[in-house]
């Protein structure tokens, strides 16, 4: 199952050109700087922007190709946009009876599970003015769910949003990750949606793809490092085996090795997400026992890389078929003589958990 899309298109001194394939599955997000193309992209996958010789199957149906164009309101999709755009006249429960009349699939009482699942229930006979910023795009992301798509398309739905109305919608967004079962494009240049949310990414610069595919692969790219925040960093997914009350940490796992993270009530068997950042990274040839560092992980050097400093470099580490990032100065890899193929121990000073 996968979506293959196909776009060139000119106007106003800006080209559009991109040939992908995505997975048909799970978050996808489109990440670059403002102008780089993400919005004109996923107008053009929902038939807003008619890119003539256009390509777009999604998960095996033809939504254009030579001859074949779909409207955009044949195509089965829901779409957020930045703005809630809710209907003022209407309550709650109006603006998403909407989106439910346009899928005509079901009777309303078989969208229970998405109200719930969005925490509006309380919500339903409110108007939009009554309603916060937060509690809008909630009621948005429902309406679109309503029309049960086969593809959903978020264009920043957090970026007019404050830090605090983000925090309280990012919970919803990761629990429609864990439970939809349709394929999401999400537009974003927040390095904290992407480390959250998305499975896959694409990385657009002047309307051209610069890289896509698994998370993990694309952030530990040396030719292509993607700047998470304050640096370059990767994102693995764990889960939480163990709690030392003792000292308030939680032991998680995943393929490489196994870390230590401060406990924030993280239950146990709980899957979750950790950042760690090329900056709280280091090197040592031998195992350090006596150190106040928790996490060292065996890992091997596979590549190095310049960093934008004559200083700095950027080693790419296999850690049990994990990729980690460490920045390093160019005097410490001489000093250490590391290479491609050298056994080392990285030492991780800080990780962040993703919850």
């Amino acid at each position: 199952m996968t979506i293959e899309a196909r776009f060139k298109l000119s106007r106003s001194g800006f080209t559009l050109d991109v040939d992908f394939q995505l997975p048909g599955h799970g978050v996808t997000v489109l990440f670059g700087r403002s102008g780089s193309g993400k919005t004109t992209l996923l107008r053009a996958i929902a038939g807003l922007v008619r890119v003539p010789d256009g390509r777009l199957h999604v998960n095996g149906q033809v939504w254009q190709d030579g001859p074949v164009f779909l409207p955009t309101y044949k195509r089965p999709l829901g779409y957020v946009f930045q703005e809630s755009s809710l209907f003022p006249h209407l309550t709650v429960q109006g603006n998403i009876e909407f989106g439910w009349r346009r899928s005509g699939k079901a009777p309303f009482s078989a969208q229970e599970p998405i109200i719930q699942l969005l925490g509006i229930e309380g919500l339903l006979k409110r108007k939009p003015e009554y309603l916060s910023g937060g509690e809008r795009q909630r009621v948005a992301i429902a309406r679109a769910l309503m029309t049960r798509p086969r593809l959903l398309l978020m264009d920043e739905p957090l970026a007019a949003l404050d830090q605090e109305r983000k925090n309280e919608i990012l919970p919803y967004l990761e629990r429609l990750h864990e439970e939809l079962k349709i394929p999401v494009l999400y537009v974003s240049h927040s390095a904290e949606e992407v480390a959250r949310l998305a499975d896959s990414i694409v990385v657009l610069e002047q309307g051209q793809v610069l890289s896509s595919g698994l998370l993990s692969d694309v952030l530990s790219r040396l030719d292509l490092p993607i700047r998470m925040g304050e640096d370059a960093g990767v994102v693995l997914e764990a889960c939480v085996t163990a709690h030392d009350s003792q000292w308030h940490l939680v032991k998680v796992e995943f393929p490489g090795g196994s870390l230590w993270v401060r406990d924030t009530g993280v239950p146990m068997g709980r899957n979750v997400r950790v950042r760690i950042l090329a900056r709280d990274v280091s090197i040592a040839l031998d195992q350090i026992h006596r150190s106040s560092i928790l996490n060292t992980l065996p890992a091997r050097v596979t590549a190095m890389g310049d960093e934008s400093h004559p200083a700095l470099c950027l080693v790419r580490l296999d850690a049990g078929g994990v990729p980690l990032l460490a920045r390093l100065t160019k005097r410490s890899v001489a000093t250490l003589a590391l290479s491609p193929g050298m056994p080392v121990w990285a030492q991780i000073k800080a990780v962040a958990l993703i919850l």
